[in-house]
């Protein structure tokens, strides 16, 4: 499952740190979070849909990284991220 163009210029523009910003933590966190959050929907339905889920724990492992690695470099910046998504610490 993907997200439309139209969500995905709406979280660049929202979690952009700098104008033309595509590959800041914060933005690729953002569009993970809405395709993760695109997924979970998604099963709720297709129970059965191993290969896509595969995928989905996949992007889990991959936001996680994405957030341990803004952790790393700056905390301040990784709790503001996490209020703005809504995510638990």
């Amino acid at each position: 499952m993907s997200i439309t163009v139209e969500e995905k210029t709406r979280l660049l523009k929202e979690f952009a740190t700098k104008p033309g910003d595509t590959g800041s933590p914060e933005v690729q966190v953002a569009i993970l979070s809405s395709r993760i959050a695109t997924l979970t929907e998604h099963f709720k339905t297709h129970k059965n849909d191993n290969h896509g889920r595969r995928g989905l724990l996949k992007m889990v492992a991959l936001r996680r990284k994405q957030l341990d690695y803004l952790k790393a470099r700056d905390e301040a910046r990784y709790a503001a991220l996490i209020e703005r998504l809504g995510l638990r610490r």
